[in-house]
This record gives C-alpha cells, sequence and structure tokens, in this order.
C-alpha cells in the first residue's frame, strides 16, 4: 500500500470500498458498479457463456446513456450482437434501437442523425455499433463514407476477430496464424496469413475524425471515461472494443477478462486515444508478459506451441509485433 493511499485512509476510512486486491475511492464507481445504470442490455439475450461482446456492449451502452442523460439511440448492424440480443419476437435491448443491414449501420445512423436534426432534437445522440465482420468488411464503405464527411456519430466496433455468428469464419481483423473456419492450421502458414487484415483505429485516425479510441472489456473505467469524452464531443467518434469469444477463440467462458487483460499487457492490443489524427495517450502496461501467454490459452493458436521450427518463428514475429505496439505507443515506464 502506497504511503499516499494509506494517508487517504486516514482521513477517510469509509470513504473506500474493496475491488479484488486493490483498494478504490469511493468517489469513483463504474457505472457499471452503480445500481442507477441503465441496463440498456437486460436479462433475456442468448449470448453465449462468457461472451466478451454482450459484456462490451452493456458497458459501452450505459456509459453512453449515462453521459446523454438518457438521450440516445442505437443503430445495431446485423451479426453476433444482433442475433443474439433481438431473436424475433423478443428483444434485450431497453432503449431506442434500430436494426440495420450487415454494412450500412454507419449510413443508416447518420440518417437517424439527420432526422433528429429536422425534427429539431439535436439533444439526441447517436450511436452505431457493429462487429468486426460488418466494420472492417462488408461495411467499410459506408463507415469511410461517415468519417469523411464528419457525420455526428459515434461508432463502436466489437472486435471477435472473426465472423463468429456464421462458423468462425476470418475476417480483416482476424490476427495473423489464428485457426479459423476458412483458415485451417494447415501448410506451410497455418492459419491466417501474416501480412494481410486491417488496422481499423489507425485508419479511422487517418480520416482526421474528433476522437478515435481503443478499450477492453477488461478495464471498464478506462472503457466508461472514453465512451463519456466521445460523447462530449460531435462529429464522427470511433471506439474499437476487444471482445473476446470463448467459442472462436477457443477459449475457456471464465477466462474471458483474463484474456482482454493479456491482451493489453503483452502489447498485441494497445489502448490508446486520438483527436484529429493525432495520438494523444496511451495506457502504460501494469504487467508486461510475454504473447505466449496471451495465446496458449486459445486454442486458435494451439498450433504454435508445437516443438517445430515453424511454430517457433511465428511466435517471435508476433512478439515483434507486440514489440512494435510497445514502441509505437509507449507503452511501457520508462522505469521498465
Amino acid at each position: 500500500m502506497t504511503s499516499s493511499l494509506a494517508k487517504k485512509m486516514m482521513e477517510n476510512p469509509k470513504g473506500f470500498r474493496t475491488i479484488g486486491n486493490r483498494l478504490e475511492m469511493e468517489i469513483r464507481p463504474t457505472v457499471q458498479s452503480s445500481q442507477d445504470r441503465a441496463n440498456a442490455l437486460t436479462s433475456g439475450h442468448r449470448a453465449c457463456q462468457g461472451c466478451g461482446e454482450a459484456l462490451g456492449a452493456r458497458y459501452v451502452v450505459d456509459a453512453a446513456m449515462k453521459a446523454t442523460n438518457g438521450q440516445l439511440m442505437v443503430v445495431n448492424a446485423t451479426g453476433c450482437l444482433e442475433v443474439f440480443s433481438t431473436p424475433h419476437p423478443e428483444s434485450a435491448w431497453q432503449v431506442p434501437w434500430v436494426h440495420s443491414l450487415f454494412g450500412n449501420a454507419p449510413a443508416v445512423a447518420t440518417g437517424v442523425a439527420a432526422a433528429m436534426k429536422v425534427k429539431g432534437k439535436k439533444g439526441i445522440r447517436i450511436l452505431a455499433q457493429g462487429g468486426d465482420g460488418s466494420t472492417t468488411d462488408i461495411g467499410f464503405g459506408c463507415l469511410s463514407g461517415m468519417f469523411d464527411r464528419n457525420d455526428d456519430v459515434f461508432y463502436v466496433c466489437y472486435d471477435n476477430q472473426a465472423y463468429m455468428n456464421t462458423g468462425v469464419q476470418r475476417s480483416s481483423a482476424t490476427p495473423p496464424a489464428a485457426r479459423t473456419a476458412t483458415t485451417p492450421s494447415v501448410g506451410s502458414e497455418p492459419g491466417n496469413v501474416f501480412g494481410t487484415g486491417k488496422n481499423l483505429p489507425l485508419i479511422a485516425m487517418a480520416h482526421q475524425i474528433p476522437y478515435v479510441a481503443t478499450a477492453t472489456i477488461s478495464n471498464p473505467r478506462d472503457l466508461e471515461a472514453k465512451v463519456q469524452k466521445a460523447m462530449s464531443l460531435h462529429g464522427a467518434r470511433y471506439l474499437h472494443v476487444l471482445v473476446p469469444c470463448p467459442l472462436g477463440w477457443g477459449s475457456r467462458p471464465d477466462e474471458t477478462i483474463k484474456l482482454s487483460r493479456l491482451a493489453v499487457n503483452c502489447g498485441l492490443f494497445p489502448l490508446f486515444e486520438a483527436e484529429n489524427g493525432e495520438v494523444t495517450g496511451s495506457t502504460k502496461i501494469r504487467k508486461h508478459v510475454p504473447v505466449t501467454d496471451y495465446l496458449k490459452p486459445q486454442k486458435r493458436f494451439a498450433h504454435l506451441f508445437k516443438n517445430n521450427d515453424l511454430a517457433k518463428a511465428n511466435l517471435e514475429r508476433i512478439q515483434a509485433m507486440a514489440d512494435a505496439n510497445i514502441a509505437k505507443f509507449n507503452l511501457l515506464n520508462t522505469e521498465d
């Protein structure tokens, strides 16, 4: 325990709560820890056990509801989130919610924002959301157009790194060497091919939109703060949230939070913010770990742990990618 924290405890012994093995100040509760949260995505949905996307959507939309005092409309692309939350004729949403096609959520959200403006309801904010398939692939053109026009829409991508709803096919967000139904772990380059795919946060930054950020479900304070920041701004804004998928990743349902934390701590998923095309800050890695700590619990990377030269070489390539992220975004403290 630091001396400053001990001093604060003595000054206000009842002003702290325990979170895991840490003490946190009472004035810093998350939106999710509050009984006043919106519960925008409520019980009754049909997500898999340990679904990271269900957690991510609940965290994001509840935080956006708080930031806008409930003046929020949501446009949702086709995909896992839409399928498990709205099986006809049911819905787990407690917010005005519009289902778009797989590839046009940014365009539909732009239209909803324009309609609210024409109707004189400028206080109503628009959030569009979709998975990595609808964001990086099918809806990529509509999203780029939204960024180019700087439409007043906050777009959130829940990235589980493949088309999970239709059978775990590769998307352009699938990481190198990952096994999917369309990138089997066979041949001279098993799993997804190195050197392919898209980095959507960097592409969004290239459009020089007002705000771009990355987040994970393992750090709800960081995620909620970024949602609040995004909702305080106008124009096109983009948030990329890593959401592990036990089914597609071949991981245990109870390791979803752990995996999202390891993705950050190894450097493969850097947490940062950018405004108008320039990085304004990054979250330091609290406990630096090798990429193997993150990859080994996932069956989609099982072939990387075979005792052969190719597997070792590919692990080294992935470690180099993580090291490059750490250097690019300055993710380690200087004393590390």
